[in-house]
């Protein structure tokens, strides 16, 4: 073969070779990514839809109060236009998280349940309760079953979500573009140690082109800390859901600092979570640039709760306001307040 001719298909395959291994962005980019952080009164209930049109939520509130929780959650599904959840992941089996669960499935299609494995907690009725009827609930047939670990990436179309703890363990490697030493640990008092199915809870990252959220179930402290030290596992963060609803059992400086997250976003109720402690570690995070709750927080008083804007339910009669994010692939995202109707932008990275 002539020299000229292999040097042109070098080129030519070199060319082919580059397009083919160059990490392509996320799936109809020109769509933005949309996730509810849905009012179910310091439980959870966070909803992603992709640009694919795949939707995931993490955990269905409590049980009981006439389905309100459900209602909520199905008003949110067809905000987003959506007529079935793909898929439900159950983060833990505590009330607040897998307590709606049935409630939901009643009302509206499910493709599929995401969850840890079985429950540990044995020794807790109200756990064994919502333990039950999620078993029971799966015994149809009707659904899908699938148990992750960490590491597992979920079967979602248009981003990625990596699971990053779960069944009581956490990450071996740290994620692509992380792992590099996290000056935040430092030596600091530590709440209680916890054994409860929050030491078990489900977390994950979710990566859309430039922009990352991080959101951990109600994982413990002392947990947060094997994700975070001595090196930082999870990377820096755009979004932070406060882990456990900004109670003070979780939330350290570790992690909150070490992703320095540009917005956090607090899930909780007017009488549970949002603790001043795991506030002001939120509050004074390096690189925040707004700290968002569901619920004036009757605990944190008025030293230690956002300005109105940033409320979504105030101080008063339930509500059930929600926050909606619209995310795009080039690390933007807009903050909408059900509430006031108003919205935050937040511009890409420079």
């Amino acid at each position: 073969m002539p020299i000229f001719l292999r040097s042109i298909l070098s080129i030519i395959f070199l060319a082919v070779f580059c397009v083919a291994t160059t990490p392509l962005a996320p799936a109809g980019t020109t769509k933005p990514l949309l996730v509810y952080c849905i009012d179910v009164e310091g439980g959870q209930a966070t909803l992603f839809v992709t640009p694919a049109g795949e939707s995931l939520l993490i955990d269905t509130g409590w049980d009981g109060f006439g389905g309100r929780d459900a209602d909520r959650i199905v008003a949110a599904a067809k905000d987003a236009g959506l007529s079935k959840i793909e898929y439900v992941l159950i983060t833990h089996y505590h009330s607040d998280h897998v307590g709606g669960v049935t409630q939901l499935a009643a009302r509206i299609p499910v493709g599929a349940f995401i969850d840890h494995g079985d429950n540990s907690e044995t020794n807790n009725e109200p756990t064994m309760v919502g333990w039950h009827a999620y078993q029971k609930l799966l015994s149809d047939g009707k659904y899908r079953r699938i148990s992750v670990k960490p590491g597992d990436a979920l079967p979602i179309r248009g981003a990625e979500f990596v699971i990053v703890n779960g069944g009581g363990k956490v990450l071996d490697n740290p994620l692509t573009g992380a792992g590099h030493e996290n000056t935040n640990c430092k030596p600091t008092a530590q709440p209680p140690a916890d054994h409860t199915e929050n030491e078990f809870s489900l977390g994950l990252v979710m990566n859309f082109g430039e922009l990352r959220l991080v959101d951990l179930g109600d994982l413990p402290w002392a947990k947060e800390l094997e994700l975070m030290c001595p090196v930082n596992k999870l990377g820096k963060a755009d979004i932070y859901i406060a882990t456990h609803h900004g109670f003070n059992f979780s939330g350290s400086q570790a992690l909150v600092h070490g992703i320095a997250a540009r917005v956090a976003i607090m899930e909780n109720g007017a009488k549970k979570g949002g603790s001043p402690s795991a506030w002001d570690i939120v509050h004074s995070s390096p690189g925040l640039v707004s700290l968002y709750q569901l619920h004036w927080s009757e605990e944190g008083g008025a030293s230690h709760n956002s300005g109105p804007q940033f409320l979504a339910n105030l101080d008063g009669p339930d509500a059930g306001h929600f926050f909606k994010l619209t995310a795009h692939a080039d690390g933007s995202f807009d903050v909408q307040n059900s509430r006031t109707g108003k919205t935050e932008h937040y511009a890409a990275h420079k």
